[in-house]
C-alpha cells in the first residue's frame, strides 16, 4: 500500500482550495515554511494551467535582516501574472518583550521616521499610510487584529462567495501551533487542516504536517528560492530546528537577537536605537538576567520579597498589569485549586507540601496525561520540581518579570475574559459589516 507523502497531501489540499473558493489570501512572512507555501501554491497554478491571480499579503515589521528583505522584494515582484502582491508597511502594534515599559512597538510610526531601521520600499505593491485603500482604522490596532480585518476587508472588496487565507505554519515548530491548526470547533465541511474565522471566510495550513527537513529537501529538489539569512544562520552555528524569521522583538525571537550583532552590524546598531531594551535583551537574553537560566535569589530576600521589590522597579500601568495577573494565580491555586500531572503531584507529595489533594478533574476538559487537582494552603516561595513551570510559586513571578512576559505565558495564562471580550466586541462589530 503505497503512504502518502506530504508534498502529496498538500497538492490535495490545493485541489480543495483551488475547486472551493473564489478569494484566496497566501499569508507570506519571509520565512521558509510561508515561502515553501507559496512556492507549492505557484507551482500548483502553472501545472493546472490556472491564470486567476491570488494574493500575497506581507505585513512588514520594518526590522529585520537585510536577505529577508531582499528575499521578500525577490517574491512580491515575481510571477505578477498569477499574483497580487500586498506589501504592508503601516504603523500597526507589535509584540515587543524587551521593555519593561510597554509591551509593544510601532513599526513605520510616522514621528519615528528619523530612526526607522530601513527606508520605506517603493514598489508599487507597497501599501502604506498615504495609499492604504482600506475602510477601517489600522493606527496602533495589534498585528493579529490588522489580519483578520485585512481578510475581511479582501472578502468584501472582492464580493467574494467563500474567502480562504493559507497559514504556512507547521505543527512540529510549537504546541501552540499544534493547538491553532486542530484545536476548534469549526472547520470547512469535514476538512481538518482549516479553521472557520467568520462566515465565508476559513484558514488553512497546507503544510500543517511538513517537518523541517521537508522543508529543505523540498528547497533542494525543486530549486525553490529561499531567505539567504538561513545560510548565514547555519554559518553562525544555529541548528536547523532553531534559525528563525521573526520581528526581533517578540518573545520568541529574545534569545536571539544578540545574532544581529554578529550577522549584520550596522542594522544592529539602528535596532538599538528604534526600540528601548533591545541591547539589554541581546546581551543578556540567554542568560538569568532575563530568566533562561538557574536565576538566583538575591542575598536576603524570599522570593516574594524579591518579587514585592521587582514590581518597584516597574512603571504603575505595567505594574497593576501583573499584579491583577499574579492576584488571580493566588486565588486560583489556593481557593479553587488547578490540575497537575500526577508525577507533579507525587512530587509534591515527597515534598511534604501543605496543601489539598483532590482528586481527578471534574471538568469537560480532554488531558493528554493522567491529572489530579491541588490546591495550596499557602501559595509556594518556591518548589523543587521537576516541571517547575507548572506549578504556582513566587519564584515563578520573578520570572515573568525578569523575562518582560506581560501576558504570564510562562504561568499559563491565556488572554483574560476582558481581553477576549474585547477582541470578542471588535471582530463582532466588524464582521457585522459584511
Amino acid at each position: 500500500m503505497h503512504s502518502k507523502t506530504v508534498l502529496e497531501a498538500s497538492k490535495e489540499r490545493l485541489d480543495v482550495i483551488f475547486s472551493e473558493f473564489d478569494n484566496i489570501i497566501i499569508s507570506f512572512s519571509g520565512g521558509k515554511d510561508s515561502a515553501v507555501m507559496l512556492q507549492l501554491v505557484i507551482d500548483y497554478m502553472r501545472q493546472n494551467n490556472i491564470h486567476k491571480k491570488v494574493y500575497v499579503y506581507h505585513l512588514d515589521y520594518e526590522g529585520q535582516y537585510s536577505a529577508t528583505t531582499e528575499f521578500v522584494t525577490e517574491t512580491l515582484t515575481s510571477n505578477l501574472d498569477i499574483i497580487e502582491p500586498l506589501w504592508c508597511c503601516l504603523p500597526i502594534a507589535a509584540q515587543s518583550a524587551v521593555s519593561m515599559y510597554t509591551d509593544h512597538w510601532i513599526p513605520w510610526e510616522k514621528s519615528k521616521q528619523a530612526i526607522w531601521v530601513r527606508e520605506m520600499p517603493t514598489f508599487p505593491s507597497v501599501i502604506n499610510e498615504k495609499n492604504a485603500p482600506f475602510d477601517f482604522d489600522f493606527h496602533g490596532i495589534w498585528d493579529y487584529e490588522f489580519n483578520r480585518k485585512m481578510i475581511n476587508w479582501l472578502h468584501t472588496r472582492n464580493n467574494a462567495k467563500k474567502t480562504i487565507s493559507l497559514i504556512g505554519i507547521r505543527q512540529q515548530e510549537s504546541l501552540n501551533r499544534y493547538n491553532a491548526i486542530h484545536k476548534k470547533e469549526r472547520m470547512y465541511k469535514n476538512y481538518n487542516w482549516t479553521t472557520e474565522l467568520s462566515k465565508n471566510i476559513y484558514n488553512a495550513y497546507p503544510i500543517h504536517d511538513w517537518l523541517v527537513d521537508d522543508i529543505w529537501i523540498a528547497n533542494a529538489k525543486f530549486n525553490w528560492s529561499y531567505n539567504k539569512i538561513y545560510d548565514l544562520f547555519y554559518h553562525a552555528g544555529l541548528s536547523v530546528n532553531d534559525m528563525r524569521v521573526a520581528s526581533p522583538f517578540n518573545d520568541s525571537a529574545t534569545e536571539s537577537l544578540k545574532l544581529y550583532r554578529v550577522i549584520e552590524p550596522a542594522l544592529w546598531s539602528k535596532l538599538v536605537g528604534r526600540v528601548n531594551g533591545a541591547n539589554f535583551t541581546a546581551i543578556y537574553g540567554g542568560t538569568s538576567a532575563m530568566a533562561w537560566k538557574d536565576i538566583k535569589l538575591p542575598e536576603n530576600h524570599t522570593w516574594k520579597s524579591y518579587l514585592e521589590f521587582l514590581l518597584t522597579t516597574l512603571p504603575p500601568y505595567t505594574r497593576e498589569r501583573y499584579l491583577k495577573k499574579f492576584k488571580t494565580s493566588i486565588s486560583y491555586w489556593t481557593e479553587k485549586g488547578g490540575a497537575l500531572k500526577v508525577e507533579t503531584v507525587q512530587e509534591l507529595k515527597d515534598l511534604h507540601v501543605q496543601a489539598d489533594f483532590l482528586g481527578k478533574p471534574n471538568n469537560n476538559r480532554t488531558y493528554t496525561n493522567p491529572m489530579e487537582v491541588v490546591r495550596f494552603k499557602e501559595y509556594p516561595d518556591d518548589l523543587k520540581i521537576k516541571e517547575f513551570s507548572s506549578v504556582p510559586t513566587y519564584k515563578r513571578m520573578c520570572i515573568a518579570i525578569l523575562k518582560n512576559d506581560y501576558s504570564c505565558k510562562y504561568m499559563g495564562f491565556g488572554q483574560t475574559k476582558l481581553e477576549l471580550e474585547k477582541r470578542k466586541n471588535a471582530l463582532e462589530k466588524y464582521n457585522n459589516i459584511l
